[in-house]
């Protein structure tokens, strides 16, 4: 009966017990190299810097229309500073379509509004507006960074960090202390802090002198010293707190990785190295890194943008080759992230459904809500394909889903590439605690992502 069982029942294994020595030293290396570029990585745009700086090292040139495309050349293009396409280029026509690995780069985070800064009672505070899916209360309490950029009306651009490096002054976002929030104790999760309670404390030294406004002059008065902005060019600025957290290993075996922005810069990284490790591929290989997936991918740098259009038909107008012939013969992988089984929230889970830490590259058919609302759904031809190139490639895998069906979902930009004709289908990392301020991924499962967008490139 065993004999019978084994031959016919699904079974997964823990992925520690399918690799040797080697791999293990293999896994160690590659996160090691991820842990520092999220670490300097807080915001899409230097998500995107970051990129391209690496992206020179490997080859990669800045693509310009027209210009002669041979194969084994290393492309990229990068859409307003906030997303990003890089491309090698096949041994084959862009006929036979390309390979595509597509992330996105932008996480949730506390944007500042645009005009943000006030005083009241002798402090001085920035009104804030969150940008993506959070849980507000986990926001509170916490040290925060300032990224961004302020534009000036001439058009200078000037960059804006505070609080990345050892002995600057960071933020936070003040609560109401326990002895006193029994009110606040009766109201929901989602109630107790609001939107706009979630005001970044600046400042408390009055500017020297009599009137008011005297704080919110000081600190002014310290940003103009820093940056030489005024108070009106926070209007034509892009400024955003994050968490003050370094990446870091978790648990006492540091098998897994603490952080902000695993959703879904730990699948960005896994694309980018793959491609910078791609030899000499058959078809032309495209990497995305994507921003606004996580307020729906709309706008001039997400996934509905026709940017990426633009870029692909100017590569396949370079090869005399018709766009939607490309599309449909082309292949997708959305590398984004999955929701990784939680023990101690069981209740939210199905759990022969969910992916598992340690188990692998999540490869999710559907995402959706419900009824598979909102999503593009996979065909299991597609599904086979990826079994059969993973097994071959010894990439250690696992189909999950989001959740209960009633209650979890989540959505990619897999249904905006697979609307183009492309067939598409999202693969990722296994995370605890998504879209919080400290998420937490396993170091295996980030390194078989990057080993399945590798295989993915190598395939002819």
């Amino acid at each position: 009966m065993d004999e019978i069982k084994s031959k016919l029942f699904y079974e997964q294994k823990n992925g520690y017990d399918l690799i040797d020595t080697a791999e293990r030293v293999a896994v160690e290396d590659y996160c090691r190299e991820y842990m520092e570029y999220l670490n300097i990585s807080r915001t899409e745009r230097e998500a995107v810097i970051n990129a391209i700086d690496k992206a020179r090292e490997y080859g990669f040139v800045e693509f310009r229309a027209g210009m002669e495309l041979r194969p084994g050349m290393k492309v990229y293009y990068c859409n307003r500073g906030k997303a990003l396409i890089l491309a090698v280029i096949g041994k084959h026509s862009l006929a036979d379509g390309a390979v595509i690995a597509g992330a996105h780069v932008d996480a949730p985070r506390i944007d500042l509004k645009q005009n943000p800064m006030y005083e009241t009672d002798e402090l001085c505070y920035f009104r804030t507006h969150y940008y993506g899916g959070i849980k507000k209360y986990q926001w509170v309490t916490i040290p925060l960074e300032l990224h961004g950029v302020v534009v000036l009306k001439d058009g200078t651009v000037v960059d804006v960090c505070i609080g990345r490096e050892p002995g600057e002054p960071r933020f936070v976002i003040t609560d109401l202390l326990p002895h006193m929030a029994q009110e606040q104790a009766k109201k929901t999760m989602a109630e107790g802090i609001t939107g706009e309670g979630l005001q970044i404390l600046l400042g408390s030294v009055p500017y020297a002198g009599d009137g008011k406004d005297r704080v919110k002059l000081a600190v002014m008065s310290i940003l103009n010293d820093m940056y030489g902005i005024t108070e009106e060019d926070f209007l034509s600025a892009e400024l955003t707190a994050v968490p003050a957290f370094d990446v870091c290993e978790v648990g006492l075996d540091r098998s897994l990785i603490g952080g902000y922005g695993h959703d879904d810069r730990v699948c960005a990284y896994a694309e980018l190295k793959a491609i910078f490790d791609v030899k000499d591929p058959e078809r032309t290989c495209i990497c995305i890194l994507a921003d606004k997936e996580e307020i729906g991918s709309d706008g001039v740098t997400g996934m509905q943008s026709a940017a990426f259009d633009c870029f692909m038909e100017d590569l396949c107008a370079s090869q005399g080759v018709e766009l939607r012939r490309c599309y449909e013969n082309s292949f997708c992988l959305s590398a984004d992230v999955t929701a990784a089984f939680d023990p101690l929230y069981s209740d939210a889970y199905e759990k022969s459904n969910d992916a598992k830490v340690n188990y692998g590259m999540g490869i999710c058919k559907f995402t959706g809500a419900r009824g598979k609302s909102g999503t593009s759904d996979a065909s299991a031809e597609v599904v086979a394909y990826l079994r059969r190139l993973f097994d071959k490639a010894g990439v250690v895998w696992q189909l999950t889903e989001m959740g209960k069906v009633d209650l979890g979902g989540g959505g990619t930009i897999a249904k905006y590439m697979a609307n183009r004709n492309i067939d598409t289908i999202d693969a990722g990392v296994p995370v605890l605690s998504m879209h919080a301020p400290f998420e937490v991924v396993s170091k295996f499962d980030c390194y078989m992502t990057y080993k399945g967008v590798l295989a993915a490139y190598n395939d002819d």
